[in-house]
């Protein structure tokens, strides 16, 4: 840790004082601070701009973005008290994100990754991902956005691209005072469908609507662990979106795939991907529907599967809707239990980041228990490498996911399936 005491360095900056024994969070070097630590401020910073945090004993701990209209009041660039932030700055931190991406073992097999994940990068706020020759930027946070044509310039400099495009259209946008923005921010306009490459399997990839940046590069790594676990299975894929879960378990061997989906669109284009693939329209259903109400009617007909593939959206954008989200992730599972044959398979995960994972465990497990279908825990599941979580910033950690099997029906419950 590099503290510094008196904050001489600090005079002609900004400077946020914080109260007393409010720095807890600076000794362990997370990059939040709160509105309710601060105990003034020496001026009037503009949203973005870079302040110097120190302690109500003045020591300094370090530099971050001014975020007026957030609970998140500071977003921490910087730890080292003597480390200005500017463009080499943020030159520094992008090379070493890029290098990381480089450096993994095994290397990613896929020609779309991530290559900056916010603050686990020591970048709050910003995400780049790497569909092909296409970059996707996301600019969540004031101080992302004030940086934002560094960023560009440096993407353009290290990670030559046709295009660089921006899907700053997230929901975080509105907390931090700002409104969305999307479009180009270099080169040319992106296709209406980019393709990419996982694995032995191709994708189109829609960077200009799709969910996220266009495409769950998160579930990578899990998509390898269904297609592993599917030869010879009967797959139900639920929240199918484009159908990427579907057709990994296709290329795992699997016997038949069914998509549940609410939108059509999204269906339509599961369909498109499936031909790009080469898979036979006879080896997938395509089911349009709420998968509550899908889910139930299959339980009602008694269908079952070998493989339950359960993808939903975020239920929980707060810790406010967290009882709300349990409820419904206990009756997503409650379904997919009921529907599985003894020795089946439930891949399960929820993308809430309130949503710990004791207490998403603690879910499945009470859905199983209600179900009256004995299980176990195979695998715990998350994000894979290039969506890495720092150790000083658990809450990065928002990709929860189970592989459990199913070992049959307890003999007093057969009667009530």
């Amino acid at each position: 840790m590099n503290a510094d005491r008196p904050a001489d360095r600090a005079m002609n900056e900004v400077v946020i004082t914080l109260k007393p024994q409010s720095d807890e969070f600076a000794r362990r070097q997370h990059p939040w601070v709160f509105s309710g630590a601060i105990a003034g401020v020496s001026g009037d910073p503009a949203a973005g701009e870079t302040v110097v945090v120190r302690s109500a004993d003045g020591t300094v701990w370090g530099r971050g973005a001014w975020s007026p209209r957030s609970q998140m009041a500071v977003r921490m660039w910087t730890f080292n008290a003597e480390e200005p932030v500017d463009e080499a700055f943020f030159r520094r931190r992008i090379e070493q994100a890029v290098a990381l991406r480089a450096s993994l073992a095994p290397p990613i097999d896929s020609d779309a990754c991530r290559l900056v994940h916010a603050e686990a990068d020591g970048l709050p706020g910003v995400v780049v991902d790497r569909y092909a020759d296409v970059l996707v930027c996301q600019f969540l946070s004031a101080g992302a956005e004030r940086w934002k044509s560094t960023v560009v310039a440096v993407l353009r400099d290290g990670c030559p691209a046709a295009s660089i495009y921006e899907r700053s259209d997230s929901d975080s946008r509105a907390r931090e005072g700002l409104d969305p923005a999307v479009g180009v921010l270099a080169g040319v306009d992106p296709p209406p469908r980019v393709a990419i490459r996982e694995g032995r399997l191709h994708y189109e990839v829609d960077v200009r609507g799709g969910h996220k940046t266009g495409f769950y590069l998160d579930q990578r790594d899990n998509r390898g662990c269904v297609a592993a676990a599917a030869a010879g299975r009967d797959v139900l894929n639920a929240f199918a979106y484009t159908g990427a879960f579907g057709l990994a378990a296709w290329a795992g061997g699997a016997h038949h795939v069914t998509h549940v989906e609410s939108s059509g669109a999204a269906l339509a284009w599961a369909r498109s991907q499936a031909a790009l693939n080469g898979v036979p329209e006879e080896a997938i259903d395509y089911v349009e529907g709420d998968a509550f109400q899908v889910l139930r009617r299959f339980r009602d007909s008694r269908r079952q599967f070998d493989l339950v593939v359960l993808d939903p959206p975020k239920f929980a954008a707060s810790r406010r809707q967290l009882e709300g989200a349990c409820r419904g992730y206990k009756d997503i599972n409650l379904l997919a239990f009921k529907l599985l044959r003894p020795g089946g398979l439930l891949a399960t995960f929820s993308c809430s980041e309130h949503m710990d994972c004791d207490l998403f465990q603690k879910v499945v497990a009470d859905a199983a228990l209600d179900a009256r279908r004995p299980a176990r825990i195979l695998r715990w599941l998350s994000q894979p490498p290039d969506h890495p979580v720092g150790l000083n910033a658990p809450e990065g950690r928002y990709l929860k996911g189970l592989l459990c099997r199913v070992d049959g029906v307890r003999p007093d419950a057969a009667s009530r399936l």
